[in-house]
């Protein structure tokens, strides 16, 4: 058994916490009511700032593993689909990177740990060692993987970031274009009711 250096053990402490907080706030916050009211005052308050508001609330929102999509649909309605599309792709994009490399940093190790007994984990790392860009795009178009949980484990992989970045982009932005078509505005409101 190696050695638990205080660097290591720092770095799974933090982690904890950060889980912690998240699963406590997820339980005990009202999530979706603060996101209405932020999408209210982003609205009513920021005028031409608004966008850029958008975009930077999604960084912690997806650090924290928080699912953005009322962000993602407010966006478009609030702003249209050119500009709140481009605030939606890269708010997304930035906060996967975000996320990404704060699983890269501080919770490898530990990410690392969990996943050494999954083999499928191990062909997925394999084959992102080889064709990186492309089986990040794939795991983005097809949502098997919640989003947020796909940053961190991809952080654990050889892909390079800026690879993961384009590629995270590119794959979100099909989703983020989904969200904001009129139709799928129409079958969310038929799906609530």
């Amino acid at each position: 058994m190696a050695a638990c250096t205080w660097a290591s053990a720092l770095r799974i402490t933090v982690l904890i916490v950060l889980l912690a907080g998240v699963v406590v706030a997820c339980f005990t916050l009202p999530v979706e009511k603060i996101l209405k009211d932020f999408l209210v005052w982003v609205e009513q308050d920021l005028g031409p700032w608004g966008p850029l508001a958008l975009a930077v609330a999604y960084i912690p929102l997806t650090v924290l593993a928080v699912p953005a999509s009322v962000l993602t649909l407010g966006g478009g309605y609030l702003f249209g689909l050119p500009v709140g599309f481009v605030a939606d792709s890269i708010g997304a994009t930035i906060g996967a990177g975000a996320a990404f490399l704060l699983g890269r940093t501080i919770g490898k190790p530990f990410v690392v740990s969990k996943l050494k007994d999954y083999p499928q984990f191990k062909s997925v790392a394999i084959a992102i060692q080889r064709s990186g860009f492309k089986i990040v795009l794939l795991l983005r178009l097809v949502p098997l993987l919640p989003f947020n949980m796909l940053n961190y484990l991809l952080s654990v992989t050889p892909i390079p970031l800026g690879e993961y970045m384009l590629a995270s982009w590119i794959g979100m932005m099909v989703d983020t274009k989904l969200l904001h078509s009129p139709s799928k505005f129409v079958l969310i409101a038929f799906l609530m009711n």
